[in-house]
């Protein structure tokens, strides 16, 4: 049985298709202080005409709670999402986290900071068997989880939407990311690959030094794991085509384009954006699910 989260609706529909299991009815509700409520099966999950029998059952059942934690919101709503497969009688819960909020604050940077994921991950444990994270900012948030978790790979299938390229160049914007451009390169099938320098100077500063990789005339397609607030693939682009590249296409795994972060894209000279719907956006072309079935 797979329980979705507000935030991961379409995945969860593509992981029910790649795997076989059921899709759990549930319903969201917003109180008018501001606090959320999930309903898993029951009466208030079918829309309030419905009664419990109407959704398959939850009792013994093997439950896998899908559930990207793109907000607070969603942080809390995940934890209800497992309390309620719990009090349904579920005989194991696995938590899929296509996206793992606070996954970049996985260490102290000053003196007094939490390690946020840390603190996440020991209250998202409370309610699961065991984890499955997609592309993890930093593999190490793993070892947070006090029940066995695992990631998977999902970078490959950012390369399912590539048409016929010219002469195609991977790039990653930072040394960071190195190891997802070959990734994404491997399953197209041909291209060289290469990544930029970049030093952070604050939330929104970046400054980027120059690849070395000859890109005019190509086809260069930018691979990262997280788009966030765009700001070093605006930077990125834009050296690429002082270069005079011949087209900019970005592919993340996990599309956030928070605030204005598509705009700046746009205006930096992008071509297409590629996601994948561990972020549910319009830009999450192709879907996560064949790697997280295999995980499951």
């Amino acid at each position: 049985m797979i329980v979705a989260g507000s935030a991961s609706q379409s995945l969860a529909v593509a992981l029910s298709a790649a795997t076989g299991r059921d899709l759990a009815a549930v319903s969201f509700e917003a109180f008018p202080d501001g606090e959320w409520k999930v309903n898993v099966g029951g009466s208030d999950a079918d829309g309030g005409g419905g009664d419990a029998d109407s959704t398959p059952e939850l009792a013994g059942e093997e439950v896998v709670v899908v559930a990207s934690t793109v907000s607070d919101r969603a942080h809390v709503e995940l934890l209800q999402l497992q309390d309620a497969v719990r009090e349904a009688g579920a005989s194991g819960v696995t938590t899929v986290i296509p996206y793992m909020g606070y996954a970049r604050q996985n260490e102290a940077f000053l003196s007094g900071d939490p390690v946020s994921a840390r603190a996440v991950a020991r209250a998202i444990s409370t309610g699961t068997d065991r984890v499955v994270t997609v592309n993890p900012h930093e593999e190490t948030v793993r070892e947070f989880f006090d029940v066995p978790a695992t990631s998977v790979d999902a970078a490959p299938r950012l390369a399912e939407p590539l048409d016929d390229l010219a002469d195609p160049l991977f790039l990653s914007p930072d040394a960071g990311a190195i190891d997802l451009a070959p990734s994404v390169r491997d399953a197209y099938g041909v291209g060289e690959t290469d990544h930029f320098e970049k030093t952070r100077h604050s939330g929104e500063e970046v400054a980027i030094e120059p690849s070395e990789a000859p890109v005019e005339g190509r086809d260069v397609v930018l691979v990262d794991d997280i788009v966030a607030t765009g700001s070093t693939m605006s930077e990125s682009i834009a050296v690429l085509h002082d270069r005079e590249v011949e087209s900019v296409t970005v592919t993340c795994v996990h599309p956030l384009l928070a605030r204005n972060a598509r705009l700046k894209l746009a205006r930096a000279g992008v071509d297409r954006i590629f996601g994948t719907d561990t972020v549910e956006r319009p830009e999450s072309v192709v879907s996560a699910a064949p790697v997280i079935a295999d995980a499951l």
